[in-house]
């Protein structure tokens, strides 16, 4: 006779949060990192509010969200960079070709700037991510061969670039991140995160539109070009 894993069970209950297009549309809506109101993802989800409040609540029972109160107002976020992550890779598995096609320019639009450029949770993904992930690798600043890893040079050229590295954090100093668009890792982990960070604090990229994707400014090319040698054509 065969014994159940007991895992199984409590396995199934936890795959099934995310069996469903309304909590997944806010998980990867969660995945800028920001929080959000329970009313703006029930807009973006396209479903009432009392409908999209018990789809939060069986996210922040399932681990999957963390939420907090202002007053009349519900922020919810996802619970720490490991969901990110998660959500991240389950929707890189999703196969090229059967995602559902934009039904007009306004979302062909957003989906063309996702694809250029986005952050992944707190870190930079799309052409972006991909441009800078290759062009710290060839530079001799990220290995790639076992897993991805800062080399001396890569810790002295944050170091360079002004650019703070928690080392006492508990993630993973560079972690790679399969991107979900451009089916190749991008730079995550804590070394990611700081370089989004000052992307984003410095100027060298702003955020678009109301979802997760960014541009380079002019002020980025120039200073991509100089520290990393990432022509402009790429970020485009």
């Amino acid at each position: 006779m065969t014994t159940r894993d007991p895992r199984a069970t409590a396995l199934a209950r936890f795959a099934a949060l995310f069996a469903d297009e309304t909590r997944a549309a806010c998980l990867l809506a969660l995945l800028d990192g920001r929080a959000w109101t329970a009313g703006e993802l029930a807009r973006h989800s396209g479903v009432a509010a009392s409908t999209l409040s018990e789809h939060l609540g069986r996210l922040v029972a399932g681990g999957l969200l963390t939420e907090e109160r202002q007053g009349r107002h519900r922020y919810v976020r996802l619970a720490d960079a490991r969901i990110a992550q998660l959500v991240e890779d389950l929707a890189s598995q999703v196969p090229s070709g059967t995602a559902v096609r934009p039904r007009n320019l306004r979302e062909s639009s957003a989906h063309s700037a996702m694809a250029r450029g986005r952050t992944c949770y707190d870190h930079l993904a799309g052409r972006l991510g991909i441009a800078v992930t290759d062009a710290l690798t060839a530079r001799g600043l990220l290995e790639q061969e076992t897993g991805f890893a800062l080399t001396d040079a890569g810790m002295e050229w944050f170091v360079s670039a002004g650019i703070a590295l928690d080392r006492h954090s508990r993630r993973p100093l560079a972690r790679a991140c399969l991107d979900w668009t451009e089916r190749r890792p991008h730079l995550a982990g804590v070394a990611g995160a700081a370089l989004c960070r000052h992307a984003l604090d410095t100027g060298w990229c702003v955020r678009i539109g109301s979802e997760r994707a960014v541009k380079v400014t002019a002020a980025g090319e120039r200073a991509l070009l100089d520290l990393l040698g990432v022509e402009a054509a790429a970020l485009r």
